[in-house]
């Protein structure tokens, strides 16, 4: 009887065979915290997210009805034979919270819907329900920015040329000149005279061709809307999602608009009613301004029995979002420009507030962006979700993390064709004990660097006052590794991305998201495809258009996609591979074109590694290299970019700008996502670059990079405006050696754990 009952007690997964994972079967013990390990590539992500992750949603999402799963995303069933004993799983992984203006920590988080309640109960004058207080509905918001905070003016000289006519070119909007259809309609609306320059219009001609509202003229027998250039501008770009535009379109947008704090309400988001009720001596938007820290003080104050279990509700998410790190932040803050660490850490704190017991938590690298004082605090959420008779599922690298599992699943033992395989199974004890590479490394510690590069010279910052920064100078030596460290919110991105982006010599290379469709993958994006169509039709000889998935050699059926996207109408849309090619996005023709005895779409498929050893094409291999030496080696050329995580998004744009002669790169947090076994190959590849007469500046928390570093800055001492000062300049054996702060300590524990 015991086994049958036990047999409840894990999560079984049977021929799991998503991605790279070779027909793995495994099991998971329910309510417990088990860690995923393994490198890059080997496998973890496909076992959670994509197989066991993303069968429970499929499984909740067929349980609604037709009508609502027409509103759903698809979600195709993973490649696994048997999955049982699934409980409802909550993915919390680091994607961006969205672009969208009107989103912010408070409203994430539902700290700001309390606070409102809050100040529709307790605040004087009172002003009516809590609606009153929301930025986001008509009775609470400002009527000037409509609840943004913000306006936009447009400079008209960033929209024309005033000293041209409209037949000379005048208008410098991308996409208007003379012959396009927008400025025939302006040259010949009667508004204006197209030879005159603008410079010479009269008041009442300027304001027709900018601000005139659509109105019907006359052009030869046409009736045509005219609006004014300002007015179409605004529709045509202002009115769309940034993210939406093409990269020429947005660069002239960010040229052409500034936003400004609303003159009506100072950027507070709200009408005057809502922003002279008062509880104390601060109104909702004092509030929402304040750090998350000192809000939380000014809450604990607050004493009165009719909103007792409103003020606890909110003191524990307060309490909470200081306790996992980001106390630092205001509930103000506008999500879109969290980092993917606090954006998942965010979203967090929104599920340990839940009533709900018995769910599937899955966390992806929880630990990024985060400092090692910063970790235990996270770690202590992990068991809480735990302890409330939770599974929690953790994909991580950090030994701080692996050492509280309950148990660790380990896959490998290398990556994409090389992993997909569990290599061990267990607690952290018999993991240590393994001879698996995890196991081997658990307790590997980089050693502090003992002799330091000589610098070339200084590179400047004075002043810096931006976010918390206060009047921060500091040189930065040329010629050498320098790790900028400090606690989340100490300000070093603030210093170093703020001072240094506009560099011309200066390459940043972060992990924001890589612009591109479906389509783009590694051979696209690093130029690679290039020389592989030449190298196929050079030993062809057809011509090279033919090896393109976007041009003449795609297969008519797919449009060189793979897949045949079909719009089911009442049901999920849903892809299927394409009979024609059988996904492999060519004509029949194409691939029987061969190079040394494979197709185009073999090569595509093929893993960067085994690419290198294949091409012998110097340009090809040059690329190739590089791809290897940041540790992508195991991605295939022709793998949707979409699919790539933050870290490995980093080592790609790395890889490109190798190949160009910089002299500064800042790189932003390169360990996210390496295994243990491969820090110390990066470090060996910032060596490289070092050596190689550049100058490398890392935002980094973990200590390998740290101890390994010629130069730190070290910022804090706190977050927010307890940080925004250096506390600390030197090598890391002075700074091991003699200083007294948050880096300091957890370094030196780090260095001198035996």
């Amino acid at each position: 009887m015991g086994t049958a009952a036990d047999s409840h007690d894990v999560i079984e997964v049977r021929g799991a065979r998503e991605n790279n994972l070779k027909d793995i079967s495994v099991d998971i013990p329910k309510r417990r915290l088990t860690v995923f390990t393994g490198v890059s590539g080997s496998g973890k992500s496909s076992l959670v997210f994509g197989t066991i992750a993303a069968e429970s949603q499929r499984l909740i999402n067929e349980t609604y009805t037709a009508f609502v799963q027409s509103f759903m995303p698809s979600l195709g069933r993973p490649d696994v034979d048997g999955l049982r004993n699934l409980s409802a799983a909550i993915v919390v992984d680091q994607e961006r919270m969205g672009a969208n203006s009107r989103s912010t920590v408070g409203t994430a988080t539902d700290a700001h819907t309390m606070l409102r309640i809050l100040f529709s109960r307790l605040g004087t004058p009172h002003v009516g329900t809590s609606g009153a207080f929301s930025f986001n509905l008509p009775e609470g918001m400002c009527p000037e920015c409509e609840g943004l905070g913000r306006i936009s003016t447009i400079d008209v000289d960033e929209l024309v040329d005033r000293t041209k006519s409209l037949n000379e070119g005048a208008i410098t909007v991308p996409g208007f000149t003379p012959d396009n259809w927008y400025v025939q309609v302006y040259a010949n609306s009667g508004f204006v005279d197209p030879d005159t320059k603008l410079q010479d219009y009269t008041d009442q001609q300027w304001a027709d061709f900018l601000h005139k509202e659509n109105t019907k003229v006359k052009i030869g027998k046409n009736s045509l809307s005219y609006e004014g250039l300002v007015v179409k501008v605004q529709r045509l770009y202002l009115g769309k999602d940034r993210e939406s535009l093409q990269p020429h379109i947005r660069a002239f947008v960010d040229r052409a608009v500034t936003f400004a704090p609303c003159p009506s309400c100072g950027g507070a988001r709200l009408n005057q009613a809502a922003l002279a009720s008062r509880i104390g001596d601060a109104n909702i938007a004092d509030c929402s301004a304040m750090q998350i820290s000192d809000l939380a003080a000014w809450v604990a104050k607050i004493e009165d029995d009719s909103v007792a279990p409103m003020i606890a509700g909110l003191r524990d998410t307060l309490d909470s979002l200081v306790e996992i790190g980001l106390g630092y932040l205001s509930l103000d803050r506008q999500s879109a420009t969290l980092s993917g660490g606090e954006a998942q850490r965010v979203k967090m704190v929104r599920h340990l507030g839940s009533a709900l017991t018995d769910v599937t938590y899955v966390f992806d690298e929880p630990t990024v962006g985060l400092h090692p004082h910063d970790i235990q605090r996270m770690n202590d959420l992990l068991l809480r979700l735990r302890d409330k008779g939770n599974t929690v599922l953790v994909v991580e690298h950090k030994p701080e993390t692996i050492e509280i599992a309950d148990h660790v699943v380990d896959l490998g033992p290398g990556a994409g064709r090389g992993g997909g395989e569990i290599c061990f199974t267990g607690d952290v004890a018999a993991l240590r004990a393994s001879d698996t590479l995890t196991g081997r490394h658990l307790d590997h510690r980089a050693r502090l660097r003992t002799e330091t590069r000589t610098p070339t010279g200084q590179l400047a910052i004075t002043g810096a006052t931006l976010h918390n920064l206060h009047n921060v100078s500091v040189d930065i030596p040329l010629g050498v590794l320098t790790v900028v460290t400090g606690v989340a919110g100490s300000g070093k991105s603030s210093l170093i991305h703020g001072s240094l982006a506009t560099r011309a010599d200066v390459v940043t290379v972060d992990q924001s998201p890589i612009r591109g469709s479906r389509r783009s993958n590694p051979a696209t994006y690093t130029g690679l495809l290039d020389h592989v169509r030449t190298a196929f039709a050079k030993a062809n000889g057809v011509k090279a258009a033919l090896f393109s998935a976007n041009s003449e050699g795609a297969c008519p059926r797919c449009k060189g996609l793979g897949v045949i996207y079909t719009d089911l109408a009442m049901m999920a849309g849903v892809a299927t591979t394409c009979e024609e090619c059988g996904g492999k996005r060519f004509t029949a023709e194409v691939l029987g074109h061969r190079l040394r005895g494979k197709d185009i779409s073999e090569v595509l498929a093929m893993p960067v590694a085994e690419a290198r050893d294949f091409f012998t094409e110097k340009q090809a291999k040059a690329v190739l290299d590089r791809l290897v030496d940041v540790g992508l080696g195991y991605l295939s050329l022709g793998q949707p970019l979409t699919t790539l995580s933050g870290g490995e998004r980093q080592r790609l744009k790395l890889a490109i700008h190798m190949g160009e002669k910089a002299s500064t790169y800042v790189l932003d947090e390169p360990t996210t996502g390496l295994h243990l076994a491969d820090v110390d190959k990066l470090l060996a590849l910032l060596d490289r670059l070092v050596d190689d007469g550049n100058t490398v500046i890392v935002i980094e928390h973990h200590q390998a990079v740290m101890a390994h570093a010629d130069w730190i800055i070290d910022l804090g001492p706190g977050a927010g405006h307890d940080g925004g000062r250096i506390v600390f300049t030197g090598s890391p054996a002075d700074l091991v050696a003699d200083a007294d702060t948050l880096t300091a300590r957890h370094l030196r524990a780090y260095v001198t754990r035996p």
